[in-house]
């Protein structure tokens, strides 16, 4: 009876060693990061997974791999950062972390890339802000409203919107002209 009440006392606490170094590793955050987002999601060998940051300020990036290797690609100049294209990275094998300047142009893409020595990577993100940082008083944008910040940015946003539309139907037209020249030719 002792022994079955050991052993199910052991299995209890590596049931629950993992949730204990999650607590203990959130203990390691400091109090000043305001927890916005949690992300979680699979993603196969070799492909990409990608996510926009649309929120000002300095943003921490703190992805974990609970299974496999995911790994962490940022850039203000692509929706589509990859490791040919990127601003920020953070490709270890452990815990992943990326810090987002509060300079960086809204919105900021995030590639998540799964290391293809794994079939599938498993991953939590978790998105910072840092209250730390001090509001630069002279930015004109800090006294806007949310919605007048948004009109502001929207007339390029619908600008980028028309180019990458206009790109995909470039690229599905020469496709088609590719595809009746090999049929006539």
């Amino acid at each position: 009876m002792t022994l079955s009440c050991s052993v199910l006392l052991v299995a209890l606490l590596l049931f629950q060693a993992p949730s204990l170094l999650t607590l203990a590793e959130d203990n390691s955050i400091p109090g000043e990061w305001v927890l916005l987002h949690v992300v979680q999601g699979h993603i196969g060998a070799g492909n990409y997974s990608y996510l926009r940051l649309n929120h000002d300020g300095r943003i921490i990036l703190h992805m974990q791999s609970l299974k496999g290797d995911a790994d962490l690609y940022v850039s203000d100049k692509t929706l589509h950062p990859n490791f040919d294209t990127y601003k920020l990275q953070s490709v270890t094998c452990g815990p992943d972390m990326v810090v987002v300047p509060g300079d960086f142009t809204r919105p900021v893409g995030i590639g998540i890339y799964g290391h293809p020595s794994y079939l599938e990577s498993e991953f939590e993100m978790r998105v910072f802000y840092d209250q730390t940082v001090p509001q630069d008083p002279f930015d004109t944008d800090s006294y806007a409203s949310e919605g007048e910040r948004n009109e502001m940015k929207s007339p390029h946003r619908a600008e980028e919107d028309f180019q990458e539309e206009e790109s995909i139907f470039w690229t599905i037209l020469i496709g088609l002209l590719k595809i009746v020249l090999e049929i006539l030719f």
